[in-house]
């Protein structure tokens, strides 16, 4: 198999840079901190330019692209620390209308997971929540967003192969405050939410790309923190010297490298082959590069790596909440444990 990007990945890789630092820069990311509330019109611009239709076939709208772009386009989100249900967003594209174009933000909750948590609960217009599905096979494969093939993009009615998906509307759901790490993601507690409306979802491959996405937005934190630090230690002089020639700082700079480089290697090579196990094996890597990799940029930054004023605790708070959904780590080493037994 060859992992290599094309040219096309490459440019949509740095067109998607180029979108969230022209639209959601440093100036951006610190006013939602103080304010989480999501910028509707940001959103609408990610619609606008394919970034939730990217996967939906032409004829529906869609830009026609794949998995592999999909993850190319949240590693950038996950770099920039773009808050907000991206991968739901993504995900469920083609089975809510509106939610391709951006007019609509969808959020997706996973049933089984205790406590149920509910991400921008304020800003959601709608909520999905699955059950069930989180039994894999080694092998998966597809390539179209969810619902691609309902008229007019909506899909509903019945049950997936293995698991379910039911849809509901905020005020119908029943939710106590629940106290977020991150800052930029306010979360809720769902404590009732009424299973009466189905949605034709297939529960485990929905699964599996949640989890592969969201190592990805990990991926990207991961990559970005290598990039403060190494900065940070070429510019920081102690004792007449950029820190960065001290060997110890060298050598943390040199991991975390290590760790992003082997995540982004497992990530890529998981959204070809689409393997459960691959993709295991990639949230697994990826989340261990995101956290580590954050406490190592907060280490090479020193005292002042502590303070609010600097993003580095934003990108580990951030990647504390995503290594919780979608695959913790104990989940993930089962599963390869099981498989490298199988």
């Amino acid at each position: 198999m060859y992992f290599q990007l094309t040219e096309d990945q490459r440019a949509l890789r740095d067109g998607t840079r180029e979108l969230l630092a022209g639209r959601f820069g440093r100036d951006r990311l610190r006013a939602a901190v103080g304010d989480p509330a999501l910028d509707r019109a940001l959103w609408r611009e990610l619609g606008a330019a394919g970034f939730f239709a990217l996967r939906l076939p032409e004829e529906a709208g869609g830009v026609g692209l794949g998995l592999p772009e999909a993850v190319l386009v949240l590693e950038e989100a996950g770099r920039a620390l773009l808050p907000g249900p991206l991968v739901a967003c993504q995900l469920l594209a083609g089975a809510v209308d509106g939610v391709a174009s951006g007019e609509k933000i969808v959020g997706l909750c996973e049933g089984e997971r205790e406590p149920v948590l509910w991400e921008h609960p304020a800003d959601c217009d709608e909520l999905i929540l699955v059950e069930g599905g989180a039994g894999r096979s080694a092998h998966g494969s597809g390539g179209e967003a969810w619902g691609a093939q309902g008229s007019g993009g909506e899909a509903g009615g019945a049950q997936g192969r293995t698991g379910s998906a039911y849809r509901s509307a905020p005020d119908r759901v029943a939710c106590a405050p629940f106290a977020s790490v991150d800052p930029l993601t306010p979360l809720a507690r769902v404590t009732d939410l009424p299973r009466t409306e189905p949605l034709a979802l297939e529960v485990p491959r929905l699964r599996r790309e949640a989890t592969l996405l969201t190592a990805a937005q990990q991926l990207g934190s991961a990559a970005r923190t290598v990039e403060m630090a190494v900065r940070h230690a070429r510019e920081r002089e102690q004792f007449g010297a950029p820190v960065g020639s001290f060997q110890a700082v060298k050598h943390l700079c040199a991991q975390m490298l290590v760790r992003a480089e082997m995540a982004r290697s497992a990530v890529y090579a998981a959204a070809v082959t689409e393997s459960a196990l691959d993709v295991t094996a990639a949230k697994l890597l990826a989340d261990e590069a995101a956290v580590a990799n954050a406490r190592d940029c907060l280490q090479v930054h020193g005292g002042m790596g502590f303070t609010w004023e600097a993003d580095v605790h934003l990108h580990l708070k951030r990647a504390w909440l995503r290594a919780a959904r979608w695959e913790v780590a104990r989940e993930a080493e089962e599963l390869l444990a099981a498989g490298l037994i199988a």
